[in-house]
């Protein structure tokens, strides 16, 4: 029976399964420090103390770092089951299903700290609770990113499903960072509910609502009608060094780790340069980021145009440039000779151009490095190049956590900022190295 091409509906429902992930992912990275770690005017009160470990490192970013050591396992292993899965259903979507009620469970889980104060005894718990929701998020990613390339049968297509790809994840990002304004919603309707007991109920409700939208993919698409992929008989280490030979990867996978921990700092970071070092109040974090996600969702048809006219490379060079330099402007965040909301306006108009291109065009170019390399080498490992690539990703958003939370050791309270100011330092060489590093990227040229 001839593979189907898949229909709009059906590209819409695939990438609403990006949109609920995007939200569970985005209120651990938002909310995280903000929550555990909170500035002293931000109404909330320290979870986890500020200890010191080797000097540098404090809790938060031990926890945050060691919640991923499960993936560095884990994420290969999903992706070989995945990869050599005989299922009749499919190799993909019937993993996807087993992950969706757990991620939920344990996204909610942890915004509920053992104890309503500072203690070691959060610290312990929160680690256990993220590595839960690292593990139950990854059944579910791995998979379903795989899916991308086998559900596209050209270049064209794979841009196109990745932009409806990040149009999700962005509105998943806009809803995670709107957290603050719907608990501000339900202390106005219920004035005796503290801040803390709001930010709650808030995340349970987020989190629910994702793993509803995530359950749209697995009801809608049949992945046999759409997809020619067939078991890969390779084990699963010889599998993840054959994904390691291929030069291009490498090169595309150092950036976008690079790109990652960047946008971590900036999405860990936001509440913070919001309210410490501009002086606004929290809940313009979350108008913020809807402003840019709206403003950059203005650009998808010229990236859909210019990957088609000029390649995809030389648009992911010019997003690096920009973002290292939206990153010098948050040094300066508050120093500078305009308003504060006029400073986090052209911060916001300045971001949504990286933010359009390197959320649509690097999976779209590691769909094309794994079926290119299923066509050399005859195996359908394409899950692999998204574990790995995933892999990373996590393991950049987790040290973009870590990162953050280990300078606020040098500041993060109006007055005493020099910290937050730190993670522009950080932001800028990161940017700068993921640029060197993808201008090494060898593409194919498009054809005019």
């Amino acid at each position: 029976m001839p593979i189907k091409k898949l229909p709009l509906k059906k590209e819409i429902a695939y990438a609403a399964g990006m949109m609920g992930w995007s939200i569970m992912t985005n209120l651990i990275i938002v909310m995280l420090p903000y929550f555990y770690l909170p500035p002293n005017n931000s109404g909330l009160y320290p979870l986890v103390p500020q200890l010191l470990v080797f000097g540098a490192f404090n809790i938060l970013s031990l926890i945050a770092a060691s919640g991923r050591l499960f993936d560095a396992i884990y994420d290969p292993f999903i992706a070989s089951l995945s990869d050599a899965s005989s299922n009749p259903k499919g190799r993909r979507i019937p993993i996807m299903r087993y992950a969706i009620v757990p991620a939920v469970f344990f996204c909610s889980l942890v915004f509920y700290p053992l104890v309503k104060g500072e203690s070691i005894s959060n610290a312990w718990w929160l680690t256990i609770v993220l590595a839960g929701f690292f593990i139950s998020v990854t059944t579910y990613i791995i998979p379903y990113n795989a899916l991308l390339a086998e559900l596209t049968h050209s270049a064209d297509q794979k841009v196109r499903l990745s932009t409806y790809q990040q149009v999700g994840f962005v509105l998943g990002m806009i809803l995670a960072a709107l957290c603050n304004n719907y608990a501000d919603l339900i202390q106005e309707i219920f004035p005796a509910t503290g801040r803390a007991e709001a930010l709650q109920y808030t995340i349970w409700g987020l989190s629910i609502f994702s793993g509803l939208v995530m359950t749209l993919p697995i009801i809608f698409i049949n992945e046999k009608e759409f997809t020619t992929g067939k078991p890969t008989h390779i084990a699963l280490l010889p599998a993840i060094k054959n994904t390691f030979r291929n030069a291009n990867f490498k090169y595309y996978l150092i950036s976008d780790f690079s790109y990652y921990i960047a946008l971590s700092i900036i999405s860990s970071g936001l509440l913070f340069f919001v309210t410490v070092l501009l002086g606004l109040p929290d809940s313009d974090g979350g108008k913020f980021m809807g402003v840019m996600v709206v403003l950059s969702l203005a650009f998808y048809p010229f990236i859909n145009y210019g990957a088609k006219r000029f390649g995809k490379k030389p648009l992911v060079l010019v997003a690096f440039g920009v973002l290292s330099l939206i990153f010098v402007t948050i040094f300066f965040l508050g120093q500078l000779p305009f308003s504060p909301t006029m400073q986090m306006s052209i911060l916001v108009c300045c971001a949504s151009f990286p933010l359009a291109a390197l959320g649509i065009l690097p999976n779209a170019i590691l769909a094309d490095i794994a079926q290119k390399d299923t066509e050399e080498t005859g195996e359908n490992h394409e899950g692999m190049f998204f574990a790995v690539k995933y892999l990373f990703v996590k393991l950049g958003q987790t040290l973009g956590i870590a990162i953050f939370a280990m300078l606020t050791v040098y500041g993060k309270d109006p007055g005493h900022d020099y910290g937050l100011r730190l993670n522009g330092v950080v932001g800028f060489v990161l940017c700068v190295m993921a640029l060197l590093f993808f201008s090494r990227f060898k593409e194919n040229k498009p054809i005019n």
